[in-house]
C-alpha cells in the first residue's frame, strides 16, 4: 500500500483554557438561580402569614365595630320603650333610668343619652316658664330666633359637665342634625348623622363626633305610613358619641398593629375624616399592607381604611431570606471553585467537595430549623389549626385542634377531615362541598370568619368561629383553616340575656310601684275626706237617737252603715299607708304561735296548715295588730284560692339583700329583713291578673264574696313599715306572698301587746 494511502493518525484534541472557567460560571449561575427559587418563596411564605394575621386583625376590628354601634342602638331602642310613646318624663326618672343602665362602665365612646322634644313655635315661651319654674333658671332655647319647626334638649343624662352645653339646644336648627332627625322619624329606624362638631365641645381637645337619633312616637297612633308617623311624633332619644372615645381600646392587645382611619361616606376624603389613629403615618406614606372596609350603621355609610402599623410590619422575618441568600451564593462560589479545581486538580476537588457537603447539611438543618419554628408556633396557637390537601385528608393538625376535636395528631394525619369534625349525618353534605371546594376553590367561609357547627369525636356539637383559606395545589385546591371555640362567648351571652330578662323584670315591677303609689295618693285622700264625713254622720246620729226614741231603729241601722263605712275607710286608709301605726319590736314566731287557733279556724278544718320558722329569727319593729290582720287575710284569701281544700304554708326567715342580687334588682333596697311566706296549693292566677293583685277593689271573687282590698291593704301596711311585698303566682300550681319587714336591732322584744280581736 503506498504511504501516502496510509489512514492519517487523529490528533489529540485540545479543550481551549477557558473551558474550567465557563464552567465554573455556569455552576455559579444555577447556584444563584437554585438560591433566588428558595430565598423567593421562604420571603413569600413569611409575608403570606403576615398577611394573614393583617386579614384576621382587619376582620377582628370591623366586626367588634358593627357589635358596638348595635349595642348603642338597642340601648336608644331600651330607651324609647322605658318612655312608652311620652317624652313627658320627670328628670328624676330620667336620671335614675340613666343610673340603671350604667353607660359609663359599660358603653365607652357614648358621650350622654337625651330626649328632644319638640315644641310648638305658639308654646314656645311657655315652655320655657315652666322649665324654668321646675328649678332650672338659665335654661332658655338655643340658638335664638324665630323658627317654624322648634326641638329642645329637655333631658339629658348625666346632667354635668359638657352636657350642660346641650341643655335646651335646638338640634333640628342645624342642618346634618336636621337631615338624621328627619330620616328617623320618617322610617322609625335608628338613624346616624354624619361628621359633626358636638355642642358639648369646648376650645381644646375637639374631637370628631356624630349622634344617633331614634324617634318617639306618641301611644296608641298609627305608624303605618310616612305621613302618620310624622303626625304621630313626638321627639326624639338621641345619643352623641366622641369617636376618639369610641375607638379607643376597640382593637384590644393587638390596637397598635394597626393604622386605622374612619370616614363619613363611601370616599375616603379627609373633608369627611371621622377618626385616625394617635401616631399615624400620613395617608401619602406607604404602608405595607393596606385594606378598605366598608360598614353600614343606623343608616350611615362609613369607610374604613386600615393599613398595617410599624409594629406589624417589623414582625416580618426577613433573616431566613438574608441566610438563604447569603448561603446560597457562598454554596455557588463553592460549587463553582469546585468545577474549576476538578478541571485542575482532583484531589482539592475532593476536598472541597467535603466542604460543600458540610455547608449543604448546615443549610438544611437551617431550613429545617425554621420549619419547625413555624410548626412551635401553630402547635402552640389559641386557635386551632388544620390544613386539608386537595384530596381532603389533613395535612396538618395542632395541639388545639386535638384538645379541640379529642383526635390527636397521629390519629388525624391522613384521614379524611369530614370525618374528624363531623356528625355522622352531616358527612354527605360535607363531602359535596369539599368535592365542589376542591374542583373551584370557592366557599361560602372564605369571606369572614363564620359561626357554624362542627362535632368531636363524641359527635357532640361544637359551635364555633372558622376562617378559611384557599391554597392552589396540583390538580385542585387546598385549604387551611383556623377554628375558634366559641363556647365560652355563648355561654357569657345567654348570661347576658338572662341579666337583661331580669333587668326588664325590674323595670316592669318598678312601674307597678310607681302605679300603686300613685293609685295609694289618690285613695288616701278619699278615705280620709270620706272617713270625715262618716264622723259628721255619726255624731248628729247618736245626738238624734237621744232626743228620738221612736226612729231608733232606723238610726241604728244608719250607724251600721257608718261602721261599715268606717271600716272601709280603715282598709282604704291602710292601702294608701296612712293609717295611724303603733309600732313596737315584736318576734314573729311568738306572734304566729299566739295566732295558731286563729288562723286554722280562718282556714277551716278541710285546709292544712303548715309552719316552717327558722331558728333565731330576728326581730322586727312593726305594729302587732295591723300584722294580724294582713296574715289573717292572707290565710282567707289562700283558703279562698284552693275552694276549701289544700294546704297553706307559713315559713318565716331571716334574709340578707345585697346590692346587685336578683331581689335588689326587684327594687327591693339592700339590708336586713324578716321574710314571712305565705303559699298556697290552689289554682294560681294567670299574668294580667297577678299584676293587678294589689290594685284595690281589684278581685276575682263572685259579687258579696270580698272587696278586693285585702291585698292592697297589705301592701299599704307593708310599705308603710319600712318594708316590701312580692308575689308570685302559677297557673294551677298555687300562689306565694312574700312580705319582707326590716330587721329591728333591739335584742328583745318589747312587752306583750293585746291582740285585736278577730
Amino acid at each position: 500500500m503506498p504511504l501516502s494511502d496510509a489512514p492519517a493518525t487523529p490528533a489529540p484534541q485540545r479543550y481551549p483554557a477557558s473551558v474550567p472557567l465557563l464552567l465554573a460560571a455556569l455552576v455559579f449561575l444555577v447556584s444563584l438561580i437554585v438560591t433566588y427559587v428558595v430565598a423567593d418563596k421562604v420571603e413569600r411564605s413569611a409575608e403570606n402569614e403576615l398577611e394573614a394575621t393583617f386579614d384576621y386583625r382587619v376582620r377582628d376590628l370591623a366586626a367588634v365595630l358593627a357589635r358596638r354601634m348595635a349595642v348603642y342602638e338597642q340601648v336608644l331602642q331600651g330607651t324609647r320603650g322605658f318612655l312608652r310613646g311620652s317624652i313627658e318624663v320627670s328628670q328624676d326618672d330620667f336620671a335614675d333610668y340613666y343610673a340603671i343602665l350604667r353607660l359609663n362602665e359599660r358603653y365607652p365612646g357614648i358621650e350622654a343619652i337625651g330626649i328632644a322634644t319638640i315644641i310648638p313655635p305658639a308654646r314656645l315661651e311657655a315652655h320655657v316658664a315652666a322649665m324654668r319654674a321646675a328649678g332650672f333658671s338659665g335654661y332658655e332655647v338655643k340658638p335664638p330666633g324665630p323658627r317654624d319647626f322648634i326641638t329642645s334638649v329637655t333631658h339629658i343624662q348625666p346632667f354635668g359637665g359638657r352636657n350642660l352645653r346641650a341643655f335646651g339646644y335646638d338640634m333640628f336648627s342645624e342642618p346634618v342634625r336636621r337631615a338624621a332627625m328627619e330620616a328617623a322619624r320618617d322610617t322609625g329606624a335608628a338613624v346616624a348623622t354624619g361628621r359633626v362638631t358636638l355642642v358639648q365641645e369646648g376650645a381644646r381637645n375637639v374631637q370628631s363626633g356624630f349622634l344617633m337619633y331614634v324617634p318617639v312616637y306618641r301611644r296608641g297612633m298609627s305608624r303605618a305610613t310616612v305621613a302618620a308617623r310624622r303626625a304621630a311624633i313626638s321627639g326624639w332619644v338621641y345619643a352623641p358619641f366622641r369617636m376618639n372615645d369610641l375607638m379607643r381600646g376597640l382593637g384590644g392587645e393587638h390596637a397598635s398593629d394597626l393604622e386605622v382611619a374612619v370616614y363619613d361616606g363611601k370616599q375616603a376624603s379627609e373633608d369627611e375624616l371621622l377618626y385616625r389613629s394617635p401616631g399615624a403615618r400620613p395617608p401619602a406614606s406607604r404602608a405595607m399592607l393596606s385594606r378598605t372596609e366598608t360598614m353600614d350603621t343606623a343608616a350611615r355609610t362609613w369607610t374604613m381604611v386600615i393599613r398595617s402599623a410599624p409594629q406589624l410590619e417589623a414582625t416580618l422575618d426577613k433573616r431566613p431570606t438574608a441566610a438563604i441568600a447569603a448561603t446560597g451564593i457562598g454554596l455557588g462560589l463553592l460549587l463553582s471553585l469546585v468545577v474549576w479545581l476538578l478541571a485542575t486538580e482532583r484531589r482539592r476537588a475532593l476536598q472541597l467537595a467535603g466542604g460543600m457537603t458540610l455547608e449543604l447539611r448546615e443549610s438544611r438543618d437551617r431550613i429545617d430549623a425554621e420549619r419547625q419554628r413555624i410548626r412551635l408556633i401553630l402547635q402552640n396557637a389559641y386557635d386551632a389549626f388544620l390544613a386539608i390537601g386537595a384530596d381532603g385528608r389533613v395535612t396538618d393538625w395542632n395541639a388545639q385542634a386535638a384538645m379541640l376535636f379529642g383526635w390527636s395528631e397521629e390519629e388525624a394525619l391522613g384521614r379524611e377531615a369530614v370525618e374528624l369534625i363531623t356528625a355522622p349525618e352531616w358527612r354527605p353534605r360535607w363531602r359535596a362541598h369539599f368535592a365542589a371546594f376542591h374542583a373551584r376553590g370557592e366557599c361560602e367561609l372564605l369571606a369572614a370568619p363564620t359561626e357554624i357547627l362542627l362535632a368531636d369525636r363524641h359527635g357532640r356539637a361544637l359551635p364555633v368561629e372558622i376562617a378559611v383559606t384557599a391554597l392552589p395545589s396540583n390538580g385542585g385546591f387546598a385549604a387551611v383553616a383556623f377554628v375558634r371555640d366559641i363556647r365560652p362567648r355563648k355561654v357569657q351571652e345567654e348570661r347576658e340575656r338572662q341579666r337583661q330578662v331580669r333587668l326588664d323584670e325590674a323595670r316592669t315591677a318598678l312601674l307597678r310601684s310607681q302605679k300603686l303609689e300613685a293609685v295609694g295618693k289618690l285613695t288616701g285622700g278619699v278615705a280620709h275626706d270620706f272617713n270625715n264625713i262618716l264622723h259628721i254622720i255619726s255624731v248628729n246620729v247618736q245626738l238624734m237617737m237621744r232626743n228620738d226614741e221612736g226612729s231608733r231603729k232606723r238610726l241604728l241601722s244608719i250607724m251600721d252603715a257608718v261602721e261599715r263605712g268606717k271600716k272601709l275607710a280603715a282598709q282604704l286608709l291602710a292601702f294608701a299607708r296612712r293609717q295611724p301605726l303603733h309600732p313596737s319590736v315584736v318576734d314573729l314566731a311568738q306572734l304566729i304561735e299566739r295566732m295558731d287557733s286563729l288562723l286554722h279556724r280562718a282556714a277551716g278544718d278541710a285546709i292544712q296548715i303548715r309552719f316552717d320558722i327558722a331558728d333565731r329569727l330576728w326581730h322586727t319593729l312593726v305594729d302587732p295588730n295591723q300584722l294580724e290582720n294582713v296574715l289573717l287575710n292572707l290565710v282567707i284569701n289562700a283558703r279562698d284560692a284552693m275552694n276549701n281544700e289544700g294546704r297553706i304554708t307559713i315559713a318565716l326567715d331571716n334574709i340578707h339583700v345585697e346590692e346587685g342580687d336578683a331581689l335588689a334588682i326587684t327594687n327591693i333596697r339592700p339590708g336586713d329583713y324578716v321574710r314571712i311566706a305565705v303559699t298556697d296549693t290552689g289554682s294560681g292566677m294567670p299574668p294580667e291578673v297577678a299584676e293587678r293583685a294589689f290594685e284595690p277593689f281589684f278581685t276575682t271573687k263572685p259579687e258579696g264574696k270580698g272587696t278586693g282590698l285585702g291585698l292592697s291593704m297589705a301592701h299599704g301596711f307593708v310599705k308603710q313599715s319600712g318594708g316590701h311585698i312580692r308575689l308570685a303566682s302559677t297557673l294551677g300550681e298555687g300562689t306565694t306572698v312574700c312580705v319582707f319587714l326590716p330587721r329591728a336591732l333591739q335584742d328583745r322584744p318589747d312587752p306583750l301587746y293585746i291582740p285585736t280581736p278577730h
